[in-house]
């Protein structure tokens, strides 16, 4: 490895008491040759999460108020905290499932000179419903679709090269999607986005049908803002009838596959709950940052 300093590690926590005593386990028993600076940044929690991370001695604990949490004002913070040239994010319910998980990240990062970004690979938790799992397997799996698709990366197990993020910090004024947007800025400017695929984390989410579509929605407002995109990205026909009958034949290759088939109705039941978020998120995004051009491009 090219980097013999500390590691920098910064965890971003709220409300994860019943599995951030594992994440940090993990954290804590890398084969790493180096120091590790560990940083948290909690967001308001309640339960244990701060008692459990302030025995854990970090480098550093910042609190701040759930309500003053927005995506790009921490990543950023956690960026200036931190002291390495390449700084890993772990959230704090996603556990390493190996002790090479920052090795094999960092080795990754470092593949490439024009690397300016890494995201390690995820694998749900064995009580993941169907329909997640499934998403996981398209993202992450051994065939991943993902490598596919015109741009795809994560923020949950990945690394942040500083001198790219000096040039190219994160936007600030998104709730949603703001790894997504940040990620493609750079590689619209010639940097490389690694999958470090033997960089291994466990974590997933059973998020109910209200969850889902509130995802969605903050997802597809989001991808309202990046430039480019098309007015027609998702309408009507498209996403709820088309887009639904696709996803609907998809889940139920997969729960035959991994012999869910009882959990299929439930998967229907969540693509429909997406794909509503996604067109309401979507058609009210385009109205928000349109508008935002027209007053930034109006005569003064």
């Amino acid at each position: 490895m090219a980097f013999p300093g500390p590691a920098s590690i910064v965890i971003r926590s709220k409300n994860d008491g019943p599995l951030i005593g594992a994440t940090l386990k993990g954290v804590y028993n890398q084969d790493y040759p180096g120091a590790l600076e560990v940083i948290h940044i909690d967001s308001g929690s309640t339960d244990d999460t701060v008692e459990i991370i302030k025995a854990s001695r970090p480098a550093k604990l910042i609190q701040i108020k759930a309500e003053e949490y927005v995506p790009g004002v921490v990543l950023n913070r956690g960026m200036r905290e931190a002291s390495s040239p390449w700084v890993v994010f772990l959230n704090s319910d996603a556990e390493p499932a190996g002790r090479s998980w920052l090795s094999e990240l960092l080795a990754a990062a470092e593949s490439s000179p024009k690397a300016g970004a890494a995201f390690g690979r995820q694998t749900p938790r064995p009580d993941c419903q169907a329909v997640f799992a499934h998403d996981y397997e398209r993202c992450f799996g051994d065939r991943r679709e993902s490598k596919n698709w015109d741009h795809f990366f994560s923020m949950v197990s990945s690394a942040v090269r500083r001198d790219v993020w000096e040039r190219e910090p994160f936007r600030e004024d998104l709730q949603y999607s703001e790894d997504d947007e940040w990620s493609r800025r750079l590689a619209g400017k010639g940097w490389a986005v690694v999958y470090a695929e033997k960089s291994v984390a466990i974590h997933s989410h059973n998020y109910t049908l209200k969850q889902a579509c509130k995802r969605a929605y903050g997802e597809a407002f989001a991808l309202a803002a990046l430039p480019g995109v098309s007015q027609n990205q998702y309408g009507l026909l498209r996403t709820l009838v088309t887009g639904n009958a696709r996803e609907a034949l998809r889940d139920l290759g997969y729960c035959a596959r991994a012999g869910r088939v009882k959990e299929w109705p439930h998967a229907i039941a969540v693509r429909t709950a997406q794909r509503w978020g996604k067109l309401r998120g979507f058609h009210d995004g385009l109205q928000r940052y349109r508008q935002e051009d027209v007053l930034q491009t109006a005569p003064a």
